[in-house]
């Protein structure tokens, strides 16, 4: 991209964030359109806006049924804004987040709403619809071809295949892996809305059930209920919010 292309857009800042507590599947008896309102006013209130100052929302989730976007806004107003539903599995919700940053950087509005929730049941994931084709197959394939296929999450066989072919190429050991878990779970404990706030040992994680390849229990992310929110404004848009916003 050009320089001249470039300086057409413009700057675009993070004014406001907000999150709930996050919390295993059955134990928040809260539903989707309640955490998302949670999230959302927590975000609002951070940068000091009323909804009616939000143009646009990307809404990420991947559990819930289509529009659950548009429902779980009603909340906060029905003020008649596009809202657009997105689903990206994992990247869901930097997805919403990259949508919500291109409107403003592009001048479609001045403020944007990013917001992403879940609410999941308890276990591991499963496919939702059998009867047609995954959009894993071509990666089941690949796996069994290279790999074996066990009883186990297939996300987690995923993940854990792509760490043994890593390891291969590049000498990466288990603890490299394990260490990126232990620097995780440590974080946690400065996060009162996480749902797990214990520290690990790199043993403990190494010593913790194996899933999968060099993936052991302490690795994989749990499944979880939950909704965070991000309001995202252009330079004139967060002059009239709050010093804090972050380009």
């Amino acid at each position: 991209m050009s320089q001249r292309t470039e300086n057409k857009f413009q700057p675009v800042y993070v004014v406001g964030v907000g999150m709930t507590k996050f919390l295993r599947p059955g134990t928040n008896k809260l539903d989707y359109p309640q955490l998302v309102k949670e999230a959302v006013a927590s975000a609002l209130s951070d940068c000091r806006v009323s909804y009616q100052t939000v143009k646009q929302a990307c809404v990420g989730y991947v559990y819930g049924d289509s529009t659950c976007g548009q429902r779980s806004l009603y909340e906060m107003g029905m003020t008649g804004i596009p809202i657009y539903n997105v689903n990206n599995n994992c990247s869901t919700g930097s997805t919403a987040l990259m949508l919500a940053y291109q409107m403003v950087k592009g001048g479609v509005n001045d403020c944007v709403l990013a917001v992403g929730f879940e609410k999941m049941e308890r276990g591991s994931l499963t496919s939702k619809f059998r009867d047609r084709v995954s959009p894993l197959d071509k990666h089941m394939k690949v796996l069994a071809d290279n790999h074996q296929i066990i009883a186990a999450p297939m996300s987690a066989q995923m993940f854990g295949a792509a760490g043994q072919e890593h390891m291969m190429k590049y000498g990466t050991t288990k603890e490299h892996f394990a260490k990126i878990a232990q620097k995780n779970h440590k974080h946690s404990m400065h996060n009162q809305n996480s749902q797990s706030n214990r520290e690990y040992s790199l043993q403990e994680i190494l010593d913790s059930p194996v899933v999968y390849g060099p993936l052991t229990r302490l690795q994989c992310c749990p499944t979880s209920n939950g909704a965070a929110a991000a309001i995202i404004a252009s330079k004139n848009s967060s002059r009239k919010t709050t010093s804090k916003a972050k380009p």
